[in-house]
C-alpha cells in the first residue's frame, strides 16, 4: 500500500534536489529500518540548521559516505520526527525564534507523524510557499 500524507492523500515527493528520504528516493516514506523516522518534510531555515548542529546533528556539512550533500536554508528535507519535535519544544521552553521550527510541507509529510504530532500543530507550521 502506498504511503499517504497527513491529509490522507498520496504522499508527494519532498525533494529530489537534494535527494532526500531514508532510501534517497525523494519521499518521506516509512521504513522498518528507519529508527530516526525521517517522515516529516520540512524547509530548512538558518535557525533550525544552527539548532540541529548545536544538538550534535550537523546538517550543513556534506557527508558523501552517507550520500548526504549538506543542506542550505530553503532546501527541503525529510527530517527525523524527533528533531522537529525537539525544535518545537525548544521554541516554547527556551523562547527561541519561531523560525527554529522549520516549516512543514504537508503534502509531502507522512501520515505516520500523526501518532506524535497532531494535525493542528503541523498546520500551524505549514510551509506557505
Amino acid at each position: 500500500m502506498a504511503d499517504r500524507n497527513v491529509h490522507g492523500e498520496d504522499l508527494a515527493a519532498c525533494s529530489t534536489d537534494p535527494t532526500t528520504g531514508f532510501e534517497r528516493d525523494g519521499c518521506c516514506g516509512t521504513h522498518p529500518g528507519d529508527r530516526g523516522r525521517h517522515e516529516l518534510c520540512a524547509v530548512m531555515t538558518e535557525e533550525f540548521l544552527r539548532f540541529s548542529r548545536e544538538r550534535g546533528n550537523d546538517l550543513v556539512t556534506p557527508r558523501p559516505e552517507f550520500d548526504f550533500p549538506g543542506l542550505d536554508p530553503g532546501d527541503r528535507w525529510c527530517l527525523c520526527l524527533g528533531r522537529w519535535v525537539e525544535a518545537l519544544s525548544a521554541t516554547r521552553d527556551r523562547r527561541l525564534p519561531e523560525t527554529t521550527v522549520p516549516p512543514v510541507v504537508l503534502e509531502a509529510t507522512n501520515e505516520a507523524v500523526l501518532d506524535t504530532v497532531d494535525l493542528e500543530t503541523l498546520e500551524a507550521h505549514a510551509y506557505d510557499g
